[in-house]
């Protein structure tokens, strides 16, 4: 098989593809206005889904995640997950969402071949949660996942990005949280971009004194997959679930790279943090896969060796719901 490989030897083989930049929440680090919905009459369509992906595949990527905004305010959502797993090569579908739709929508996800699935929640106490999102979901969003926990995803994961004036202090709730489920957590460092300079400044908190606490708690660093995030993931003897850090500021966490990314407009962005994209969309208008194939050939020898946030730059990034983290 062909391999989508950079001029680092780096491969990828994890593809995240954004499906909406809107979404039903109001995260006050992401769209606190709300979103601009102006963009979803262009939204990429199941056919150029399909033809996206079959390229990506034939390429060596194995693992696609569909995200957001909140990719369940789709209403081809479940055909766009039958759609993926149906593509020869690609061995696992995931997700990631708000989870405020989880409860009623899990079983025809499972049956369409979603095999794993990321929630979004910042905080485990009902009043800052609501304070963070805009929501009072709290309650059935936990319900979902002890549902999803009970439908043998492969994994069932938790995200939370660490905000300093709101869960700063609330480790010790998440853990208690994952101390009997089989959830793998992960601690989000929030990412500058273009348009929350002054909020990441007052609520940025570093995930390396986390790290540290957890391995003087007896937290053992684990070996991450080849077609995995890029989270330092941690176990515990005494822990069902696992415990993950992403620190996209600490020394060399671009050297292992393995995705790319889509924006729901069909634009390709080789690093979350990248001052252009290269629009696509043109290479989907047929089911001949080369010419998207040598597309992409051609631009990952574009990606650069590392992002630019030491150096304060956040690209062309406008806000986290415009490509889905």
């Amino acid at each position: 098989m062909q391999q989508l490989q950079d001029r680092f030897a780096r491969r990828f083989t994890y593809l995240r593809l954004s499906l909406t930049e809107s979404c039903n929440f109001r995260c006050d680090y992401c769209l606190p206005d709300g979103p601009d919905c102006s963009s979803r009459k262009y939204e990429i369509t199941l056919p150029e889904v399909r033809r996206l992906v079959t390229a990506f595949a034939k390429l060596g990527t194995t693992k696609i995640r569909l995200t957001g905004g909140e990719p369940c305010l789709r209403k081809d959502l479940t055909e766009i997950i039958a759609t993926c797993k149906s593509v020869p090569g690609i061995e696992k579908v995931a997700m990631t969402t708000n989870g405020y739709r989880m409860k009623r929508d899990l079983p025809a996800w499972r049956d369409a071949g979603l095999d794993a699935i990321n929630v979004s929640i910042d905080s485990l106490d009902p009043s800052t949660f609501h304070l963070v999102t805009g929501q009072n979901k709290l309650p059935e969003i936990i319900e979902g996942i002890d549902q999803a926990v009970d439908m043998d995803f492969a994994t069932v994961k938790v995200n939370t990005v660490l905000l300093k004036q709101y869960n700063g202090g609330e480790l010790p709730e998440f853990l208690k949280f994952i101390k009997d489920r089989n959830v793998a957590l992960r601690f989000i460092e929030l990412m500058r971009t273009t348009d929350n300079t002054e909020y990441y400044q007052r609520h940025h908190v570093s995930g390396e004194s986390i790290k540290q606490q957890l391995q003087s708690e007896g937290w053992s660093l684990t070996s991450r997959a080849d077609n995995a995030g890029p989270a330092q993931e941690f176990t515990h003897p005494d822990y069902q679930g696992k415990m993950g850090l992403i620190m996209p500021y600490s020394k060399d966490f671009c050297d292992d790279c393995n995705r790319l990314r889509v924006s729901s407009l069909g634009q390709l962005f080789l690093c979350l943090f990248t001052e252009q994209h290269q629009d696509i969309r043109k290479y989907l208008q047929s089911d001949d896969p080369e010419p998207l194939m040598n597309a992409l050939r051609d631009n990952i020898m574009l990606k650069e060796a590392t992002h630019g946030l030491h150096e304060g730059n956040s690209g062309a990034t406008r806000h986290l719901a415009m490509i889905g983290g």
